[in-house]
């Protein structure tokens, strides 16, 4: 077993304190390494088969964080191929929300994903995918859209 060291947010801190209180665990080693536990197989159960998808990537992070605004902007700039839309919500004084809706092939948007929550200042990310099943680029329809 290793020994490591992590810097984790106050408010976090006391909710792990208060769940491994809950839960009984005797020390923060042993929650946290359930909880990566936990995290890692819900990763693994959330990979996205090959193919088409459609996504919703929603985030909270912290506003006045370091030019975290400039990265996330070069960031969606840079795959802009992969992102429909954006929803940005103001939840408080230092927290905003951003639901992106995503299109593309699976593998390249759980890359990009990842590579958003992953950025310092992300407090929360979660994405969840639904394949389209559909391989082939959509078709520019002539009169409207149709569901029969």
């Amino acid at each position: 077993m290793q020994r490591i060291t992590i810097t984790i947010e106050d408010d976090l801190l006391a909710e792990i304190d208060a769940a491994a209180q809950a839960r009984g665990y005797q020390n923060r080693s042993e929650i946290i390494r359930d909880l990566a536990r936990a995290g890692l197989q819900q990763s693994a159960e959330d990979a996205a088969p090959s193919g088409q998808c459609v996504a919703a990537l929603v985030y909270v992070y912290d506003h006045a964080a370091r030019d975290l605004s400039k990265r996330l902007v070069q960031n969606f700039h840079g795959r802009h191929d992969l992102s429909l839309a954006t929803l940005h919500v103001h939840l408080d004084d230092d927290s905003c929300m951003e639901v992106t809706a995503l299109k593309g092939q699976s593998g390249e948007v759980r890359h990009f994903a990842d590579h958003i929550i992953a950025e310092r200042g992300v407090r929360y990310g979660r994405v969840v995918m639904i394949p389209t099943g559909s391989d082939k680029k959509p078709r520019a329809r002539k009169h409207g859209h149709r569901h029969d």
